[in-house]
């Protein structure tokens, strides 16, 4: 049988049914059902109020995106842009479940090899054009076009037939698997079996482009507001370099019946805690990035923070392709080295626990969270001086004094910079060894991390979409994710076979699996995991964030 999904069904459905990687469900079979845990508990905006005057809101941003190109980007910076500007066939809703976008209907064949999704009636562009399911097979070609540069290249060449042939050049328009059956109708053929697919496009990059404004403006048409045709709630109206952003509710978009903001501007306060001041002051409705050191009295004063569950890991890269750091026992050493709960409790001053893995916890199949049960991989809450300089020793470095001056960076960021300095003070009291640190803003950083021109830099990952695949490719060998320069072959192969796994619980012994196979390596220094926080004065209601960080402004209303 076909599985098929349509507007009314997936308003039934959570986002964690349809990841269950279970193929279809059957009459008296037993459903498995997957969601995101986590202890994160907090007053919600997402429960919208009738609103009552101005409908404008302005939104602090501490942190600059390398691009608003939905095609181009993974930049977290980018979300609160991209996400609100364009929509997908699918979406998010408060819930945090899985339900139609672009698309009012969506049906897969019985291998789940080919998808077929089913526009809504009369789509139109922030421009008042028609968009046709043509659009959104122009994207994926242009995504998979080496002079796009596409950062989520992968996401497309990793599960589409013929994506990767197109983007080396050996492929054709015929057999590239995006295929536009008519206007509305829009077919993916994969090239294996993929039980998550559905979850795979609602990441940005498989959002549609008009083609007619990136011909005529080339890679320069996200620079100005006139050039800038999307097809979400809002849509630019204003680019102000280094200042803002202004976003105005987009008259064409699908549902703009129920969206009641008319303006939202993206303001840019680089510094946490001139931001903080402008909230409180009544200058601004909301701010993105609490300061650290704020946290606490601002829960305490009922001052409108906002914690969601978070599926990711806050952690610092280690770049394995380089020398010394290409020894496991040397980033074994660093990772004993860190005390994690002083980082949560005395420098972040956040709500966290103690990272051991990359993989965040969080993905539950049957009441069971499969991270459950796995190894500490010898790591602790607290630095461990003795293991740590002896794992250093085992590595040929029994005088500590005599390993390479570490190079920790970090991006521009008031919180990141106290991690970034207390870790050096944790690397040197505790191993022993020399520190220097540094920091750039955000572009400069992350061009340096792709390129491999770092030693140990900060990083992290929230997950693009709920599934632990979000994860897997961060490591897989040559992946354009992988900016570890990591490679392990065994787990490449179990990536591989996790990739197309129908059955729920042979995918979570995979993942468990390949887990275990990297993790014993530490190819990256864990920290933490964490919930997402964000201010917002209570007369804002109807914004949600999801356990990715992706915050949505669609339902926002003010009510003062």
């Amino acid at each position: 049988m076909k599985k098929k999904y349509g507007a009314a069904l997936a308003a039934l459905l959570t986002l964690s049914v349809l990841l269950a990687g279970c193929g279809d469900t059957k009459s008296g079979d037993k459903a498995e059902t997957v969601n995101l845990g986590g202890d994160a508990k907090a007053e919600s905006t997402a429960e919208a109020a009738k609103p009552s005057g101005k409908q404008e809101l302005i939104f602090v941003l501490s942190n600059q995106p390398d691009s608003l190109d939905p095609s181009y980007t993974n930049n977290s910076f980018a979300a609160p842009f991209i996400i609100n500007c364009f929509e997908g066939l699918v979406t998010y809703d408060a819930k945090g479940e899985l339900v139609p976008g672009n698309a009012e209907s969506w049906e897969s064949n019985e291998d789940m090899t080919v998808y077929t999704f089913r526009l809504r009636d009369g789509l139109k562009w922030s421009d008042g054009s028609p968009l046709t399911a043509e659009d959104y097979v122009y994207a994926a070609k242009h995504v998979c076009t080496p002079a796009t540069t596409a950062q989520y290249l992968n996401m497309m060449t990793d599960y589409i037939e013929g994506a990767e042939a197109y983007y080396e050049g050996k492929g054709s328009d015929e057999s590239f698997g995006v295929k536009a059956i008519d206007d509305r109708t829009l077919e993916y053929r994969l090239k294996a079996p993929c039980p998550f697919f559905p979850d795979i496009v609602s990441m940005w990059v498989y959002s549609p482009l008009k083609k007619e404004t990136l011909e005529a403006n080339g890679d320069k048409w996200t620079q100005t507001a006139a050039t800038y045709v999307c097809n979400g709630p809002f849509k630019i109206s204003e680019i102000n370099s280094g200042a803002s952003v202004v976003l105005t509710k987009n008259e064409n978009y699908w549902d703009a019946a129920n969206v009641s903001l008319e303006k939202l501007s993206f303001r840019y306060i680089l510094d946490t805690s001139t931001a903080l001041t402008a909230y409180e002051n009544g200058e601004v409705d909301g701010i993105r990035s609490i300061p650290s050191g704020d946290l606490a009295r601002l829960k305490a004063e009922n001052a409108g923070v906002v914690v969601t569950p978070n599926y990711g890991t806050v952690y610092y890269n280690i770049n394995c392709g380089k020398e010394p750091y290409n020894n496991p026992k040397v980033r074994k050493a660093l990772a004993l080295a860190i005390d994690r709960n002083a980082l949560i409790n005395n420098v972040a001053q956040l709500d966290a626990t103690p990272a051991y893995s990359w993989m965040a916890p969080g993905y539950v199949i049957d009441g069971k969270d499969i991270t459950e049960g796995r190894s500490d991989f010898d790591l602790k809450p607290t630095a461990d001086p003795e293991a740590a300089k002896a794992a250093l020793a085992e590595a040929g470095y029994a005088n500590p004094a005599a390993f390479p001056t570490i190079h920790l960076s970090y991006y521009s960021d008031d919180n990141a910079k106290k991690v970034a300095e207390a870790m050096a003070e944790m690397l040197t009291g505790n191993l022993g060894v020399k520190v220097e640190v540094s920091s750039a803003d955000w572009a400069v950083f992350y061009d340096a991390v792709q390129n491999g021109d770092y030693e140990v830099a900060a990083m992290g990952w929230s997950a693009d979409y709920v599934n632990p695949m979000s994860f897997l490719p961060l490591l897989y060998t040559d992946d354009v994710a992988n900016n570890l320069f990591y490679s392990n072959s065994n787990y490449d192969a179990l990536v591989d076979r996790i990739r197309s796994e129908r059955d729920s619980a042979k995918f979570a012994e995979l993942v468990k699996q390949a887990d275990e196979t990297v993790s014993v390596e530490y190819p990256v220094l864990p920290l933490y995991y964490k919930s997402n926080t964000y201010l917002m004065h209570n007369y804002v209601s109807g914004v949600y964030m999801t356990s990715n960080g992706n915050l949505y402004f669609k339902k926002a209303v003010v009510s003062k």
